[in-house]
């Protein structure tokens, strides 16, 4: 696992970590994480998953990141949309939280997907940010 804090100007804004790690043939994490709802909008997620999946896949060597997340929580799922996640479908009962066994949806990138690195791609996409 690996497990980091985001902080926002000096403060803690959320927890991202990456756990999960399987080697071999898979190479592969999956990604769980929160945000103060104080700086959310602004952009601290998606560039904080960004740097962490290109950690992941130009430093630690990993191949897949996947992130699940409960269909209900809109803005999780735009995190992992707005970077370019790939959504693959429905995991029935995958977590238990809450008191009952939730649904999440799996969105997930290769290393292959992101050559120039996912922060360069988060960068680029963002609006009012120059094109090459």
């Amino acid at each position: 696992m690996l497990p980091f804090v985001i902080d926002y100007q000096g403060r803690l804004a959320g927890q991202l970590t990456v756990a999960g790690i399987t080697w071999g043939s898979m190479c592969s994490a999956h990604i769980g994480y929160w945000v103060d709802e104080a700086v959310a909008g602004r952009g601290v997620m998606p560039t904080s998953v960004a740097l962490a999946v290109d950690h992941c896949f130009r430093r630690v060597g990993l191949h897949r990141v996947e992130v699940c997340i409960r269909p209900e929580n809109g803005p999780s799922r735009r995190v992992a949309e707005k970077l370019g996640f790939r959504e693959e479908g429905l995991r029935p009962r995958y977590l238990h939280i809450d008191g009952g066994w939730r649904d999440h949806l799996v969105y997930a990138l290769t290393a292959e997907e992101v050559p120039e690195g996912l922060l360069n791609r988060w960068r680029q996409a963002k609006p009012g940010a120059s094109q090459k």
